[in-house]
């Protein structure tokens, strides 16, 4: 299979506009004809301590240039398997429009992003933007019939309302949890000082969830953690980066020592995609000011593009 740069420009990763993988620009979101559709949701004024995650998805579109060599996929020699060859299509949307203080406006813009891209029948990869972007984003799923959430995260995001705040980046699993067509959640990574107290862990329980922390999660491995998820059951995932140990993703507003390393929850996302049909994905919560080296965005990118070859490995796309 021939590489897009031996017939035209070598076009290195810094060199041009930084979409998404370098992969195309498609601003008229009722002409999207792709396999999956990238959408930036720059929102952060859920954020209850340090802003700056709205910076996340340039941050990441930027890093993502970095795995945007030639069009022939990309070669595991650990696992002999070839992932995001040219015939997965992926097109970045743009961000949706966010508007300032307001945040019932800004996640009717995201929702609206995310139902033109399953309008689409595309997979909806969203950038965040704080952990609330996530609660849009299940609002659009609204139609698309009943499924599993998987949460890679260090917090439990599931308080239900403090001084009249319910759509804050703390209260995104408890919104969705509530959905019908919700059958229930698989949170893991979940640690230490959480944002939330001991009654939001029992309503969560309540509610459906397992919780696993990383300690948990370990003793489990890879395999054991995706059998917590029901079989047959079709899975949207969501990745606070904050599941990350902070010595490898230290760009995040509410860093939490003691979190993932890349590779445990690779082997997680990727036993997933084996067992499961993934039907949606989020990432939130790089904050890129807080990393100068910017590693975090680079992580984030990698866990992104090598989750979408998983997946779309599975469904036999070679």
């Amino acid at each position: 299979m021939a590489h897009g740069y031996e017939s035209g420009r070598l076009d290195l990763p810094f060199v041009g506009i930084s979409t998404f993988g370098k992969r195309p620009y498609q601003p008229d979101w009722d002409a999207l004809d792709t396999d999956v559709a990238i959408i930036g949701a720059p929102f952060d004024a859920g954020t209850q301590w340090r802003s700056g995650a709205r910076f996340g998805p340039r941050s990441v579109r930027e890093a993502s240039t970095l795995f945007s060599f030639g069009h022939a996929g990309a070669y595991d020699h650990e696992d002999d398997a070839t992932y995001l060859p040219g015939s997965v299509r992926i097109t970045d949307m743009g961000d949706a429009d966010i508007v300032h203080t307001d945040t019932m406006k800004s996640h009717a813009n995201i929702e609206t992003a995310v139902r033109a891209a399953l309008k689409a029948k595309a997979l909806p990869v969203v950038i965040g933007g704080d952990h609330s972007v996530n609660i849009p984003c299940i609002n659009a799923f609204d139609d698309q019939g009943t499924f599993h959430i998987l949460q890679i995260d260090a917090h439990l995001d599931f308080v239900d309302e403090r001084h009249g705040v319910r759509f804050g980046h703390g209260n995104p699993m408890r919104r969705a949890a509530e959905k019908p067509y919700v059958t229930g959640l698989t949170q893991v990574g979940i640690r230490n000082v959480s944002s939330t107290a001991k009654e939001g862990y029992d309503d969560a329980r309540a509610m459906g969830s397992d919780i696993l922390s990383v300690r948990q999660a370990r003793k489990l491995g890879a395999e054991g953690v995706a059998t917590r998820i029901p079989k047959g059951a079709r899975v949207y995932v969501t990745i606070d980066i904050d599941g990350f140990c902070p010595s490898i993703a230290p760009g995040t507003g509410t860093p939490s020592h003691g979190g993932f390393l890349y590779y445990e929850v690779l082997e997680i996302l990727q036993q997933v995609a084996r067992d499961h049909e993934v039907i949606g994905i989020d990432l939130v919560e790089v904050a890129p000011d807080y990393d100068p080296t910017g590693s975090t965005a680079i992580l984030a990118a990698q866990v992104l593009l090598n989750t979408l070859g998983f997946i779309f490995h599975t469904r036999g796309f070679r």
